[in-house]
């Protein structure tokens, strides 16, 4: 088969699945409104739970750490890239959450990648919920460790991969909210089963920090664990982005050393990091953000239960409505976006075959006739 068979191949089948993906050009700021070059439309596919994206003060920070740092890091942080900015909000960070180190990721994928390749090897092994992130279950395939996969959320099929013999470590990966069930871990049970075997548990909390918790701590503060990895994001309800790892001085200095992404990327330019310090105290201070974004959800899964599609059982942000058939939901969601409603599709292979979904996600910054907005569309074009 030559090279453009096989690309042509890959192309048709995703054509035939209803499972093609294409980008759409926004043109204008990702906020609670969505523009295009034709139309405005209320969105609800945005990850920025509280508005910060569009927040002034953090818009000012950015601004401000522009003028004094310039745009740009120039370098990995173990060349010229580590500034002031980054130490600072890594410090923040840690005291912040309970650890004593924080590192700083240009993204989330990269921070879970660079943390399993360079702590596990060969005689490791890696269990994952079967419904982990892609870049969780990406990096564990591609790591030298083995990787098994226990049943979503099930402490008992956790127990039983615990209970075969390894001659190496053992860690335990999971998200603390679900990215496309929005549901939670449990984390308390899972970290029950986890200690006796001597494991360490890794928790990406992509979806739980900032909008969880005490002061927006996130799922494991929530739920009052503290895992021995913890991944935070900054692309959701920090509203810029980017990620930090937190843990043990000792694993921090360890990383520093092997992880590839951390050593060979270059930094996160310092007026983002410099942004990031003004967004973590907006979180901090934010219980009313967090209560609104709580009346959104509670609002809208009042209204959307009676809709002959099946709700998911999240109480968080994220609001999976299921289809099951991919045409089903791509036809769903066109109808939507045809009502000035922007709800995205999410078919397989980012979902399990026959789980193509809408997902809607909520923000502190929609505004409660948003909501009645979005269920009367949803009620005519369901029924």
């Amino acid at each position: 088969m030559s090279w453009q068979n096989k690309i042509e191949r890959g192309l048709q089948q995703r054509r035939e699945t209803a499972a093609y993906r294409s980008r759409q050009m926004n043109d204008g700021a990702n906020g609670r409104w969505l523009h295009t070059d034709t139309r405005r439309y209320l969105n609800f596919s945005s990850n920025d739970y509280l508005g910060l994206s569009q927040d002034a003060e953090v818009i000012a920070a950015w601004q401000q750490g522009a003028q004094r740092y310039g745009v740009g890091s120039g370098g990995s942080g173990h060349v010229t890239g580590y500034s002031r900015p980054h130490a600072q909000f890594e410090q923040q960070l840690a005291d912040w959450l309970g650890y004593p180190r924080a590192l700083l990721f240009i993204s989330g994928y990269a921070a879970n990648q660079a943390v399993l390749a360079a702590l596990t090897a060969a005689d490791d092994r890696i269990l994952a919920d079967k419904l982990s992130h892609a870049s969780l279950l990406e990096a564990a395939t591609h790591s030298p460790a083995q990787l098994r996969r226990f049943t979503h959320n099930q402490a008992d099929s956790l127990q039983k991969l615990l209970n075969k013999p390894c001659s190496g470590q053992t860690l335990v990966v999971t998200e603390g909210i679900f990215s496309m069930d929005g549901d939670s871990a449990p984390l308390v049970d899972l970290q029950q089963h986890i200690a006796p075997a001597g494991g360490w548990l890794l928790v990406d909390d992509a979806h739980g920090i900032g909008v969880r918790g005490a002061a927006g701590r996130g799922s494991c503060w929530l739920q009052g664990i503290k895992p021995e990895l913890l991944v935070v994001t900054f692309g959701k309800a920090f509203g810029l982005s980017g990620a930090a790892v937190l843990c043990q001085e000792p694993v921090a200095e360890y990383l520093v050393q092997y992880a590839r992404h951390l050593i060979y990327s270059t930094a996160m330019p310092p007026a983002q990091a410099y942004a990031l310090q003004t967004a973590l105290l907006r979180i901090q201070q934010g219980d009313d953000l967090r209560q609104q974004l709580q009346q959104r959800i509670a609002q809208f899964r009042r209204g959307a239960a009676d809709l002959p599609l099946q709700l998911g059982a999240s109480e968080t942000a994220i609001q999976p409505l299921w289809v099951g058939d991919n045409q089903q939901t791509v036809a769903l969601a066109e109808q939507l976006r045809a009502a000035g409603l922007w709800v995205t599709a999410i078919r397989p292979p980012t979902v399990p075959p026959g789980g193509a979904r809408l997902r809607i996600t909520l923000s502190a910054a929609h505004q409660s006739d948003d909501i009645d907005q979005l269920l009367e569309v949803l009620h005519g074009v369901c029924h």
